[in-house]
């Protein structure tokens, strides 16, 4: 199982998401480290773990309003071996050639930012993209025949909830499980809910490659012995990422 901690990114700081209320979100509240720099909250979660990955949502540009490309920018400066998944709002093949110039990180696709169904199959044939599915509770957040048509996902799909985002109800096992059945060659990713071990054993043992985490790292739910045990007996039990 792949765990990859996220950052929400909005006028530079770090923010504290929660149900996909955007306009409410507020600086975070870790108990890893007591600033709102992004460098210096990854820099707390790769203290607490050896995570490869980190997933950045830049709110800003997602919404229209601005960017944070100087934050990404601090991020791989100062953490240069870290892969970083961001979501920059991309909804055209023309966006993603912009974003790609960048060189800012590795494009996330977000379902709710696609122009059309149309504009995602340009951009499937242009870049390797991780394609985030996302909903707010029951809800698809794009176009439609994306949430179906698992011929047309990428390497790697993100089901996002945002509705559950830092709120601690818990992953929606079943939609996951049902996108995992219709993943023809995808790795399929959990977002939003995770609460701490036990769901992330609910979500390996449904098939689910890994999972994005936020809230329960910085509560302590999801400590380093935990995550170190977790990792053992994963490994243990010969599951594959």
């Amino acid at each position: 199982m792949i765990l990859i901690p996220v950052i929400d990114l909005k006028n530079g700081v770090v923010v504290h998401a929660r149900a996909g209320e955007r306009s409410s979100y507020s600086p975070i509240r870790s108990t890893l480290c007591g600033s709102h720099d992004p460098a210096e909250v990854i820099g707390a979660l790769l203290h607490l773990h050896p995570f490869k990955s980190i997933y950045a949502a830049d709110l800003d540009r997602i919404a229209g309003t601005g960017n944070n490309d100087a934050a990404l920018d601090s991020i791989r400066t100062r953490h240069p071996d870290i892969e970083l998944w961001v979501d920059a709002g991309i909804g055209t093949r023309a966006a993603l050639r912009e974003w790609g110039a960048k060189e800012l990180g590795l494009p996330v696709v977000g379902s709710e930012s696609l122009e059309s169904f149309a504009e995602w199959r340009k951009i499937r044939e242009s870049a390797d993209v991780v394609l985030s599915l996302d909903f707010k509770g029951a809800r698809f957040l794009g176009p439609a025949p994306l949430s179906h048509l698992g011929a047309t996902w990428p390497s790697r799909v993100l089901v996002m909830d945002l509705i559950r985002v830092g709120t601690g109800r818990g992953p929606n096992f079943s939609r996951i499980a049902e996108i995992r059945h219709r993943a023809v060659a995808s790795q399929v990713f959990a977002a939003g809910g995770v609460r701490g071990a036990l769901d992330l054993k609910c979500l390996a043992a449904i098939g689910a490659t890994g999972a994005l985490v936020a809230s329960a790292l910085h509560d302590g739910r999801l400590g380093r012995a935990q995550l170190a045990r977790f990792t053992r007996n994963v490994q243990s039990r010969g599951r594959r990422p």
